[in-house]
């Protein structure tokens, strides 16, 4: 891979759930269990540069702005959910790049509150998507793929991965199956450890 295609951009925003892209950007940058021994950058992207503060309380200062970012530069691009999605249309600007990733052909990542937002932006009217709940999204006014909704922990249908608020973990094993960080048999193992404190997934890993 091209090493400015080695870069994770991360949506960053006041009330952010920070728990919920952790197991991805951590094991991600760390570049543990990775085919190619290497991790990625993980790059904070805001409205603005100013600092922000996630739901946990967590003071971030974006490193990059929206309209400095560009899809050819990137490998994902990361939505966590905040309450924000769910308050008016500030974070619209983050689904509309969305877009803009998708239709380069660019992965998108989105989890809980940011699947609404591209439910608004009309993104996932055409793809298989999961969510907290179908009824949650079919609230958003201009939603209307309630017939590619399914009952997951997490989905993936091409560029798009999606999951609900519960499931950090099966986002994450998402993340990597589409990015293909690892071997099927590792990627599964290091789901089976961390969802399921499966201790007989740590051998596969370990001899990864």
């Amino acid at each position: 891979m091209n090493e400015e295609k080695k870069t994770i951009h991360v949506a960053t925003y006041d009330t952010m759930a920070d728990w919920e892209v952790g197991h991805a950007t951590a094991h991600l940058r760390s570049g543990r269990f990775h085919r190619d021994g290497t991790g990625y950058e993980i790059v904070m992207v805001g409205l603005t540069r100013d600092p922000v503060t996630s739901m946990g309380g967590l003071r971030i200062t974006p490193g990059l702005t929206l309209d400095e970012l560009t899809p050819e530069r990137s490998a994902l691009l990361i939505l966590p959910g905040a309450d924000l999605w769910d308050l008016g249309d500030s974070l619209a600007p983050f689904a509309r790049t969305a877009r803009a990733f998708l239709d380069a052909g660019v992965p998108v990542a989105a989890i809980c509150g940011a699947t609404a937002g591209l439910a608004r932006e009309g993104l996932l009217d055409g793809r298989a998507h999961t969510s907290g709940a179908m009824e949650y999204l079919q609230a958003q006014e201009g939603y209307s793929g309630a017939g590619h909704y399914v009952e997951a922990d997490a989905v993936t249908d091409g560029d798009l991965v999606t999951a609900g608020p519960t499931e950090p973990v099966a986002f994450a094993r998402e993340i990597f199956r589409r990015l293909d960080v690892s071997r099927p048999e590792v990627i599964d193992a290091w789901y089976r450890l961390f969802a399921r404190s499966d201790a007989s997934a740590y051998e596969v890993l370990v001899s990864a």
